[in-house]
């Protein structure tokens, strides 16, 4: 992917991230210039045609003001006059017109690019960041955040290049030609417009920013309650709360409508008072070249230049002002983006990582120590377990003991505190995540799949696969059937999460998927919780072929489902406290694998008699 490298290593800049919240207008101009560096030949061509055009506008006021004392006089040598300087403004004209399509073709080009840089460098981040991280953020909001950045930097590239860049060569050009002809009317224009441009920055970044940054918050966390609302809108179905839901969503709007209507008051009062700074500099330079005029030291082409100039300089300092609200606005829709762009990876790939091939499959942990940020003690302390190749192990214990934890860290999700991880020998820290993963096949207990066709949910794990292969996974699956009843077959779309398949034909299809991979190690996650019989029965058959020669871990939270297991670990606050086979342990009087044993039983028996 292109720029992936120098978008990784920012996270060796940690003072970015910081300068992202502390100060945004230099993170976002910085950030946008890196992309700039990317193409100096592109920005550098947009940079040349918008100042020829502007160069063009500047000297057009100079032959208006010909072409006025040309007409002021008569005979032939006045008509050649009124001539030349006509052809000269066309000329002018129509180089500003060529120029400006230049620019703004060239820009077009740049820009579309740039948004689609940012906008896939974003998505790249955003997959390899921690699962932490992902648990913490609303999808819709992230969503939210990478759009408006892509959008923003459009109107930022505007701002800068095709408005603010012209405006300051007009500024000062005719500040140059005013002030060359009469030094002191260059001084008024020159002191004017910097004293517009001042009040104009300070008012927009320490008056207006803040607010904005608030009203764009609050813009994010709408789109996160939108998001929440309907992708859980089955929940809101179920329990008829859709009036709960509206009024949710009233109680964000109404915060996020203060927060904006704020913003654009301060806006409001920010351009008036620009307006009347605006009002003082025109009747000084009117008044001005009114004087020179009645003093004799201005002719009518004179004062026709003038007041053409400043037609032009009132023109482009009005609008200096809309473009700086423009480049605080963008900047504002910006920062999160570029906040993201900041944020370290949770489980970075380490430098020089290198390829997992597991040949056999035997995991081994060694000394592990591993604490959850934020908890005040480690999960596992020394910890050392090894399984071997070809094993299958199932896990049980209560909630919370380290079950999940484990499969996570073989996984690498977390990287371990101390000690390490090791995959037929090699530490899993020294080798890409996506190498290592590759080499997982992991059915979770409740599957998600993606908004595509059922063939294409099936060969996730394998691109490229057959139709033939695929179909003779999903058998291997028991799921052939029930995907050749559908209209489409395997062309089925399965809606978002999967939610047109009911949670025994989800899970089947996740099955399929795991055939399809063909991975050396596989993780089952209790597959069959939650399920109709007829449905656990025919997983089960399927799970029983899929563990067929791979080193498989089975998280257990009904027992009957880890009695085939080769062992069996039973844990506890991050300890191994019993391990062996279904018999043995059920054997052990007073044991934690026999308790947990009969009080499922108990519970069963009681569900029936009820």
């Amino acid at each position: 992917m292109a720029g992936l490298d120098d978008l990784m290593s920012v996270d060796a800049k940690t003072g970015r991230q910081d300068a992202a919240r502390k100060e945004p207008f230099r993170a976002v101009l910085g950030f946008t210039f890196r992309y700039w560096a990317r193409a100096p030949r592109s920005v550098a061509s947009v940079v040349a045609t918008v100042m020829v055009a502007t160069a063009a506008d500047l000297f057009m006021p100079l032959y208006a003001g010909r072409l006025v004392d040309a007409v002021a006089g008569s005979g032939e040598a006045a008509r050649a006059a009124a001539l030349a300087a006509l052809a000269a403004m066309l000329a002018l004209g129509a180089i500003t017109v060529a120029a400006r399509h230049l620019s703004f073709i060239g820009i077009t080009v740049m820009t579309l690019r740039t948004m689609s840089d940012v906008a896939q460098e974003a998505f790249a981040r955003l997959q390899r960041f921690s699962t932490d991280w992902h648990a913490n953020n609303f999808a819709g909001s992230t969503v939210r955040k990478i759009t408006r950045g892509m959008w923003a930097l459009d109107l930022l590239h505007d701002t800068i290049l095709i408005a603010l860049l012209p405006s300051l060569i007009v500024l000062a050009g005719t500040t140059l030609l005013l002030a060359w002809h009469w030094p002191a009317m260059g001084a008024v224009v020159l002191v004017g417009a910097l004293a517009y441009i001042g009040l104009t920055v300070s008012l927009s970044l320490h008056y207006v920013a803040p607010a904005a940054r608030l009203a764009n918050s609050w813009d994010t966390r709408v789109g996160g309650a939108l998001a929440d609302a309907i992708s859980c809108n089955p929940v809101v179905k179920a329990y008829g709360a859709e009036l709960r839901e509206d009024a949710r969503l009233a109680g964000v709007l109404a915060k996020w409508s203060l927060r904006t209507r704020r913003t654009w008051v301060r806006g409001t009062i920010s351009g008036t008072a620009q307006q009347v700074i605006l009002l003082a500099l025109r009747g000084a330079v009117i008044g001005l070249v009114i004087w020179l005029w009645a003093n004799g030291r201005a002719t009518p082409g004179d004062v026709a230049f003038v007041l053409t100039s400043y037609a032009v300089v009132h023109g482009y300092l009005r609008d200096v002002g809309q473009h700086v609200h423009n480049l605080q606005r963008s900047v504002n829709d910006m920062e999160e983006l570029v906040a993201m762009h900041a944020q370290p990876y949770g489980v970075p790939d380490r430098k020089g990582a290198t390829a997992m091939a597991v040949t056999a499959g035997e995991i081994a942990f060694e000394d592990v120590t591993f604490h959850y940020g934020g908890h005040a003690q480690p999960l596992y302390r020394d910890f050392s377990l090894r399984i071997a190749a070809g094993e299958k192990v199932g896990l049980v214990g209560r909630s919370g003991s380290g079950k999940t934890t484990f499969v996570k860290l073989v996984q690498r999700l977390y990287d371990v505190t101390a000690g390490r991880i090791a995959i037929d020998g090699i530490d899993i820290a020294g080798v890409t995540q996506a190498s290592l993963r590759q080499q997982i096949a992991i059915v979770q207990q409740e599957p998600v799949l993606f908004h595509r066709s059922l063939a294409e949910n099936i060969a996730y794990g394998r691109p490229g696969a057959s139709l033939a292969q695929i179909e003779q996974a999903a058998a291997l699956a028991n799921a052939h059937d029930f995907i050749m009843r559908l209209p489409k077959g395997y062309a089925t779309l399965v809606g978002e999460r999967g939610v047109k398949l009911s949670g025994g034909e989800r899970q089947r299809v996740a099955l399929a998927r795991a055939f399809l991979a063909d991975a050396p190690i596989l993780i089952l996650d209790e597959a069959t919780s939650s399920l109709d019989s007829e449905s656990e029965a025919l997983i089960q058959q399927a799970m029983e072929r899929l563990m067929l020669g791979r080193t498989t871990i089975v998280i257990a939270h009904r027992l009957s489902t880890v009695r085939a297991m080769d062992r069996i670990l039973v844990f506890d606050r991050g300890e191994v406290v019993e391990e062996g086979p279904h018999q043995a342990l059920l054997a052990r009087q007073g044991g934690v694998y026999r308790g947990l044993f009969e009080k499922q039983v108990s519970e069963l028996a009681k569900g029936l008699a009820a």
